[in-house]
């Protein structure tokens, strides 16, 4: 586990888009989400964390160690992609295994691990089926699990319910907080989506346009906004628990 320190960081691209001046410090064992509009700036700094993209300006920190130039094979964090990023031709085993093994793991400590990550997500004695014949629910597992064998200090999620049908979105969505919790590790968020936001996280960045308008927890971002565009942008998602309340 690791803390996040992210400092001022400005990643523009020529085309447009971007985040701007970015600065959050997120706590060891901190479930932390990215909220907002497709284009906000939430995704880019995501990867910046990851090290798939450098910022233009910035720090970011693990703990106390400068990352900000590291590749992303030296940060310990594994991605979880929207796309699941999974291999169609391999079995479960092999998808799972490949960080292991590209991090040189000895074989005789692959396939424990393997085994403890698949069980974590409840998808144990299935490794030897190929990813083509599982769900998509399934497959989002099986990314989950390859993420987490590694032992990551930081689990990165970029959108990974957003091609899952609402009723097993849902679903997952309560394992995946439930795993979170039970390993502790400090996870990073990215979703457009309100309610998966306030329900998975413990504190919230509400973007636009490359710019967090808050943080906060999510009473803060529901019940104090910050500004008038977090108001209106949690207002509907706020009408539909008030209502629930009464």
């Amino acid at each position: 586990m690791s803390r996040v320190s992210i400092q001022n960081i400005t990643k523009l691209y020529p085309e447009g888009g971007g985040v701007k001046d970015f600065s959050v410090d997120i706590a060891d064992g901190e479930f932390f989400a990215f909220l907002g509009h497709s284009g906000c700036g939430k995704t880019t700094t995501l990867r910046v964390i990851a090290g798939l993209e450098t910022p233009d300006s910035g720090t970011v920190h693990f703990d106390d160690n400068d990352v900000t130039t590291l590749p992303p094979e030296q940060r310990n964090a594994a991605m979880v992609f929207q796309n699941y990023a999974l291999f169609p031709h391999m079995n479960i085993f092999d998808n799972v295994a490949f960080g292991l093994k590209a991090r040189k793991m000895p074989k005789n400590e692959i396939a424990p691990r393997v085994a403890e990550a698949l069980e974590l997500v409840k998808l144990d004695n299935l490794e030897k089926r190929r990813v083509t014949e599982l769900s998509g629910g399934q497959q989002q597992r099986v990314a989950l699990a390859r993420a987490i064998a590694v032992h990551p200090d930081i689990l990165l999620l970029d959108e990974p319910l957003s091609n899952l049908d609402a009723e097993l979105r849902y679903s997952t969505r309560t394992q995946l907080a439930e795993l979170q919790q039970r390993l502790g590790t400090t996870a990073i968020y990215v979703t457009h989506d309100q309610e998966e936001a306030l329900t998975l996280a413990h504190r919230i960045a509400v973007m636009k346009d490359g710019v967090c308008h808050q943080i906060g927890t999510p009473d803060e971002i529901l019940n104090a906004p910050a500004t008038e565009f977090v108001e209106q942008f949690m207002a509907r998602q706020k009408t539909i628990l008030d209502s629930l309340k009464e």
